[in-house]
């Protein structure tokens, strides 16, 4: 059986199924990056809750995996040679996926570092901009009388689903035919963006008709369905 015992996360979370991946995470836009991906590929995996309202993420077990104290990280019992690997960063995990599994990266060099680019994209600026408009509109908004901090992650955001929609533009996802690791990184942002933080009307999302195709697309997707609910709210 493998042994988990080195990472001081498993005795907070102890693992049932050392032989899986084990998932640490909260379905959140980054979150569900990671748990969508593990459903698309069929890698057995057993996911584990970490709350942020009793502060998970702070203790010590869980700052032993990611010392950066957010979700999503993984341990992977079966990592390079044969060996144990701890990741984090949502990005960086997405990446590690395709290529342990051989899917939804593309396998010539052009377009693996292609669709890199567009999960940089994502985790540099989708994600930090549409995060900080929704702290601002749905959250703290009532709280600042002054709209120009709001106002300005709406242009950045009304601006980043610009460049999103031109390169949407005859394509059925962001790399073209082929759905991606991108799609997997971006799509849970614009899923919060419109849905949980309120602010479809804010961002004018109606302009931007292939975003709302393709997000539609996204979430109609079986293992996207089951992707978002994991690991499931206590």
């Amino acid at each position: 059986m493998t042994d988990l015992a080195a990472f001081p996360i498993t005795a907070k979370w102890p693992a049932q199924h050392p032989e899986r991946l084990q998932l640490y995470s909260l379905p959140t836009p980054n979150g569900v990056k990671v748990s969508v991906m593990l459903e698309e590929t069929g890698l057995p995996y057993e996911p584990h809750l970490v709350r942020f309202d009793t502060n998970d993420q702070l203790t010590p077990e869980f700052m032993s995996l990611n010392p950066n104290n957010k979700i999503p990280a993984i341990i992977d019992p079966n990592g390079p040679d044969g060996k144990p690997l701890g990741l984090f960063e949502s990005g960086a995990i997405l990446i590690y996926l395709a290529d342990k599994t051989g899917q939804f990266m593309p396998q010539d060099a052009a377009g693996r570092y292609e669709t890199i680019q567009w999960v940089m994209f994502q985790m540099g600026g989708i994600g930090p901009m549409f995060g900080q408009l929704g702290f601002f509109h749905k959250f703290a908004g009532k709280d600042y009388e002054d709209k120009r901090p709001r106002d300005r992650y709406v242009a950045e955001s009304k601006r980043l689903l610009g460049v999103l929609e031109k390169r949407l533009t005859g394509r059925a996802w962001i790399m073209g035919d082929a759905y991606t690791i991108a799609d997997m990184a971006t799509f849970p942002w614009v899923r919060n963006l419109v849905g949980f933080y309120e602010a479809a009307d804010l961002v004018g999302i109606a302009d931007f008709p292939n975003v709302q195709r393709v997000l539609d697309a996204f979430v109609a997707r079986p293992a996207v369905v089951r992707g978002l609910d994991s690991p499931k709210r206590s």
